[in-house]
């Protein structure tokens, strides 16, 4: 459903090679690229690809509903029963989207523009045939023989099966955003443009890793990202502490309800977008923004845009990420804290010891494997800064200064449409990051004695 090679609604060479089922299903505009000139002339019927989307989405629910039997087929017989009804509809249902799908063929390769259309009919139609009739046919093997078997009072699953069902939402989704984008590595090969397709003739094997280290515009702009990259990063591991800190001190304020407004207060900023964030800078820091309107009743202002000019631009970057953040990363202290035995301070404070002694020997050191952990996991993402804070940040003046590794990848890929180039750059970055993280995890071992993967 996600491999552009395994699309069964590919009945035209003028569709993309590099779109799947899915994207089939759920991008019109995608689909039918190539093909606005022929809708407009009337060579081609528009409502053959409104017909060949919906048989995508229908194939696609089809196969939604085969997954949700496979996983009530883990559950017991009364389960068993209830969940085989999925798959016997969920072929049906996928069975009719292909028959959407061959009706589309048909009209495509009737109409007019035919030719010009390059209709062509997709090998890989035959293979979904096949696996929806074997598991229609599986499916009703299994309800035949699972009707004899003794039915249970209500539907039960063992914890085992339901825990890993409970897992498998995060574990598709890590799939579909984390491990399939993988498959774009191959782009890093050819000579591709947006919009082209991938084959012998713009193979270009290792052209564009050798672009890297040869051409010298491009080794200058490495050295400076890097530069920018390791230096954010290197001021967000010298900062990691901050959160820790935040939330000894929210754990030390004695009114509950004080501290519920703070740390709701601290939060919020973390579900802002950069977008809006950008905006309440413009409204603050432009020419005409609040800050110099303020400084104007002092004759102090100069009309500076506090944002254009590239003048301690990093610190700048910091403060606006810890201010956003905070709130958030403090709440992983806050369950430590609630953690850690409450015989310990009671101890303490019988002994003697005042509320810094109790939080330096008692709160510091049970938040060190927690920090220590966080802190190994940032070392291991020191080249991912993010994209979105410094794309809305970004401007002229202070490029030089803000590009990170994620915005210069943007910025050559989606900018300058050196797809290529931008992909190598990627896949270097996914290589050295797993690198730095199988030297965090050696060097958490060695100091707490236990790995952190």
């Amino acid at each position: 459903m996600f491999f552009p090679g395994l699309n069964p609604a590919r009945i035209s060479n003028l569709i993309n090679r590099n779109i799947s089922l899915f994207t089939t299903g759920l991008s019109f505009s995608d689909l039918t690229t190539k093909f606005n000139a022929m809708f407009r002339q009337g060579a081609v019927d528009k409502s053959t690809f409104v017909l060949l989307s919906a048989a995508s989405v229908v194939i696609i629910v089809g196969t939604v509903l085969c997954g949700i039997g496979g996983c009530m087929s883990l559950g017991n017989n009364r389960m068993k029963l209830r969940g085989i009804w999925f798959p016997i509809v969920g072929s049906l249902i996928a069975s009719g989207g292909l028959v959407g799908i061959y009706r589309s063929y048909l009209q495509l390769q009737a109409s007019r523009g035919a030719k010009r259309a390059q209709v062509v009919f997709p090998s890989v139609f035959y293979l979904y045939i096949g696996l929806l009739g074997l598991i229609l046919l599986v499916s009703l093997i299994i309800l035949l023989t699972e009707r004899r078997l003794e039915k249970e009072d209500k539907m039960e699953m063992p914890e085992k099966y339901s825990l890993f069902l409970m897992l498998l939402p995060i574990i598709i989704l890590a799939f579909i955003f984390l491990y399939l984008p993988l498959y774009g590595w191959r782009y890093s090969f050819f000579d591709y443009k947006a919009g082209g397709t991938l084959s012998r003739e713009n193979f270009v094997g290792f052209k564009w890793f050798t672009i890297l280290f040869r051409n010298p515009a491009t080794v200058r702009d490495i050295v400076r990202v890097l530069r920018n990259t390791l230096v954010m990063s290197g001021l967000g591991i010298l900062t990691s502490w901050v959160p820790m800190a935040f939330a000894i001190l929210l754990n030390e304020i004695r009114s509950n309800r004080f501290k519920r407004l703070v740390q709701t207060v601290t939060t919020i900023p973390n579900f802002i977008s950069w977008v809006l964030v950008y905006a309440i800078a413009l409204a603050i820091f432009s020419t005409e923004g609040f800050l110099n309107s303020f400084l104007e009743l002092f004759n102090a202002n100069q009309n500076t845009n506090w944002l254009m000019n590239s003048d301690h631009m990093w610190t700048k970057m910091l403060l606006w990420g810890m201010w956003k953040s905070l709130g958030w990363s403090a709440i992983v202290y806050i369950a430590a804290i609630a953690g850690i035995d409450q015989e310990l301070y009671e101890a303490a404070k019988i002994d003697g010891a005042g509320r810094f002694q109790r939080v330096w020997h008692i709160t510091v050191p049970g938040l060190m494997p927690t920090y220590l952990v966080l802190l190994l996991l940032t070392i291991a993402g020191a080249l991912s800064n993010g994209l979105e804070q410094y794309l809305m940040f970004q401007n002229a003046n202070n490029k030089d200064v803000i590009e990170v590794l994620d915005l210069y990848v943007y910025n050559i890929g989606i900018d300058g449409g050196r797809i290529p180039l931008s992909t190598v750059i990627g896949m270097s970055k996914s290589l050295i990051s797993i690198t730095l993280l199988l030297f965090a995890n050696r060097l958490s071992k060695f100091v707490r004695g236990e790995g952190i993967i």
